[in-house]
């Protein structure tokens, strides 16, 4: 049998929000997304700055000269967590606005509630 997938939960309207991209960044982010539930860090998938480390990634997709951004979090042992996913308005470089990390990072704190809360209910498997 192959591994169980990791279940994969989105905050607030990040589920939503990345199902609204194109079909063909859909098919990317889905894909890396696919992979954290595995385990596994797509080509892709870098660390988000400012999060200290590897638990917080972001993919990058290009289409149709706009820019689609997923960030999620691996940092829980039993499930990942999407946090945030839209597309870069600013053309003025690569930096995301502040605005955007602070959502991040209230986002993560509300994922690490859900996922206490889930631990507690026993609701992950233990296979």
């Amino acid at each position: 049998m192959g591994k169980s997938l990791k279940p994969l939960f989105g905050i607030a309207s990040s589920r939503d929000d990345l199902r609204g991209f194109p079909i063909e960044v859909k098919k990317i982010m889905g894909f890396a997304l696919a992979q954290a539930q595995e385990g596994g860090k797509h080509v892709d998938a870098k660390p988000f700055k400012g999060f200290g480390g590897a638990g917080v990634l972001e993919v990058v997709e290009n289409h149709s000269g706009n820019a689609y951004r997923a960030v999620y979090t691996v940092k829980f042992a039993q499930a990942v967590y999407v946090l945030h996913a839209f597309q870069k308005k600013s053309k003025w470089g690569i930096k995301t606005p502040t605005e955007q990390i602070e959502l991040i990072q209230q986002r993560l704190k509300i994922a690490r509630i859900d996922y206490e809360r889930r631990i507690e209910k026993e609701e992950f498997s233990n296979e």
